[in-house]
Formats: C-alpha cells, sequence, structure tokens
C-alpha cells in the first residue's frame, strides 16, 4: 500500500498563507503559523475598519456642513429641517462637497432651507 502524504496540498495552502502575508514584518512574513494568525487579525481589522469608515465620513461631511451653515446664518440641525421641508433630496455627501468646493451654491442651498423654515 502506498503511503499518503497529501504533499501537494499541504505546500499550496503554506503557499497561500505565505502569499497572503507578504509584506508583514519580521517572523509574521515567514512562518506560517505566525503568517496564519497575522493574516487572520488583518483581515478582522479590515471588516472592521470598512464599517468605521462609513462613520468617519458621515461626521467630516456633517462637521463641514455645519460650518458652512453657520457661515450661512444657520445652524446644522436648522439647515437639515429646512432642506426636509423644502423636499430638497441632496444628500450630506454632495452638501459637503458645495460647501468645500462651490460656496454660491451652498449658499444658494441654505436660502432654501431658509425660506422653506419661515
Amino acid at each position: 500500500m502506498v503511503r499518503v502524504t497529501s504533499a501537494v496540498a499541504s505546500r499550496r495552502r503554506r503557499k497561500r498563507i505565505l502569499k497572503a502575508a507578504s509584506g508583514y514584518v519580521g517572523d509574521r512574513k515567514n512562518h506560517t503559523r505566525l503568517s496564519k494568525d497575522a493574516h487572520i487579525k488583518a483581515m478582522e481589522y479590515a471588516t472592521i475598519h470598512r464599517k468605521q469608515k462609513k462613520r468617519f465620513f458621515r461626521s467630516l461631511w456633517i462637521s463641514r456642513l455645519s460650518s458652512a451653515a453657520k457661515l450661512n446664518g444657520l445652524s446644522y440641525s436648522r439647515l437639515i429641517d429646512g432642506l426636509a421641508k423644502a423636499e430638497c433630496k441632496i444628500n450630506r455627501k454632495m452638501l459637503s462637497e458645495l460647501a468645500a468646493n462651490d460656496p454660491a451654491a451652498f449658499a444658494a442651498v441654505a436660502e432654501t432651507a431658509k425660506k422653506a423654515l419661515a
């Protein structure tokens, strides 16, 4: 009876782990067990940070909108309330782009919000 070694499969598995860990520092890049643990942890962080990125960008947009609204005589909450009452469907991302890159257009949007509140 011939002995089964599974050499091809185990070598392929180790190569896959080490390839995923290329660029890691120290023993984590060339020791299979450490590479595997490091890569699993890296994938956990990647998942967590994909979720956090959405939160961070939303808070950035809101802080931009808040400061731009103050320049136009409104608070952030009043601006959003006025836009909702005016049935303006511009999202926070686009509003913050307007506030940062085209203050005149943002001023027009702020005026729309003011009129809806009055």
